[in-house]
């Protein structure tokens, strides 16, 4: 590489020059690298091809994993979720002993590598409910189903300052993810109080399809809010707001 001089600084590439700016300043260098003929061709590259064709899979089994609870990651998701999500989704397809090296897809792989993952990695669940609760998800009857103990708000709550009320949420999922179609069903609480009175037992029903072949997936979460003259507002600064996988069933 080399630095550019002169008065008028360059970006973007002439001929087989290309001209960027970087921390050390303008620079140029001889445009390089791989071209796309040889990266589909060489056999030196089937590997590479294996492995580009596996994050893709993973990468578009994200994506259909995400929109079936889109309006629940509107503020329940960190910066980086998607290429979080896209990793596991990687690890996923990584257990599939069935097909070969480059084929290997979810369906086939270990979905229940998925169970505990958090959309919001500075909000985690067991840090903002810490009462228990117990996640059912039956793939006979379709139930998806989650129970929380009675407890006190106050003392069960990692809630944000200035938050006044809370309000629980579940979604069920049914994915097929080799045709990008999806099923889902979300519950939630009405928005409550977060004050010292000890709650009654909740119970959040998701309803899926019977006897599905498809992979399932119950995820759980909380989102907190500020009353204003009788107004609830929901607090979007992101960090406390819970959404996890809380439970996964693969393909039977």
């Amino acid at each position: 590489m080399a630095r550019q001089k002169g008065i008028i600084k360059l970006k973007g590439t002439m001929g087989d020059i290309t001209f960027y700016r970087s921390k050390d300043g303008y620079m140029a260098r001889e445009k390089g690298g791989i071209t796309a003929e040889r990266m589909q061709n060489d056999p030196r590259f089937q590997r590479t091809r294996e492995n580009m064709a596996e994050f893709g899979r993973a990468g578009k089994a994200g994506k259909v994993l995400r929109a079936s609870i889109q309006n629940l990651l509107r503020t329940s998701a960190d910066r980086r979720m998607v290429s979080r999500l896209t990793k596991e989704m990687v690890k996923v397809i990584q257990l599939d002993a069935i097909n070969p090296r480059g084929l290997r897809n979810v369906i086939d792989g270990e979905a229940e590598l998925l169970q505990g993952f958090e959309f919001n990695i500075h909000g985690k669940l067991e840090h903002s409910l810490s009462a228990p609760f117990t996640a059912t998800l039956d793939r006979i009857t379709g139930d998806a189903v989650i129970e929380v103990e009675p407890f006190i708000p106050t003392d069960s709550l990692g809630a944000p300052s200035g938050s006044t009320h809370y309000k629980l949420a579940s979604a069920a999922m049914d994915i097929n993810f080799e045709s990008g179609t999806f099923v889902s069903e979300k519950n939630s609480t009405p928005i409550l109080p977060i004050d010292t009175v000890m709650t009654t037992a909740v119970q959040l029903n998701n309803n899926l399809p019977e006897n599905s072949v498809n992979p399932l997936f119950l995820v759980f979460g909380i989102s907190f809010y500020q009353e204003v003259n009788g107004t609830f507002y929901e607090l979007k600064n992101g960090v406390y707001n819970a959404l996890q996988i809380v439970s996964v069933s693969g393909t039977p």
